[in-house]
């Protein structure tokens, strides 16, 4: 998987949905459910920087274990698609349901974190 390369195209739907929530979904989303889906883009946005920083480090040889580096990536993108997307879903729908799946989203968030803070330490 190339992270930089998903990295860079999640960073540019974070800024179009962001900019979709900000002046298509104002006038239809309740307040509550406008912030939920930027915070679905506010975690997104952040997270395709840590995608970019997983790139790096393994692929330029940054981190002690670059095999932590790409499940740190790997762990990115599932938070990606099950917070943000969740989250996105949620403020669309209207669905609570959908709700259940976003605290996994934010397990691979941390998940990918610990990854990447370890792939640093970690001896080859």
């Amino acid at each position: 998987m190339n992270f930089a390369f998903a990295g860079a195209v999640s960073g540019l739907v974070a800024v179009a949905l962001g900019a979709f929530a900000a002046h298509g979904l104002k006038s239809k989303l309740t307040p509550e459910m406008l912030a939920i889906f930027e915070t679905g883009a506010r975690y997104q946005m952040y997270h395709a920087f840590a995608l970019l920083a997983a790139a790096w480090a393994a692929g330029q040889g940054a981190a002690a274990s670059p095999a932590f580096a790409r499940a740190a990536g790997w762990c990115f993108l599932a938070g990606t698609l099950l917070f943000s997307g969740s989250l996105y879903a949620l403020a669309l729908t209207g669905l609570r349901k959908l709700g259940i799946v976003t605290p996994f989203g934010g397990v691979f968030f941390l998940a990918g974190w610990g990854l990447l803070a370890f792939s640093f330490l970690a001896r080859r």
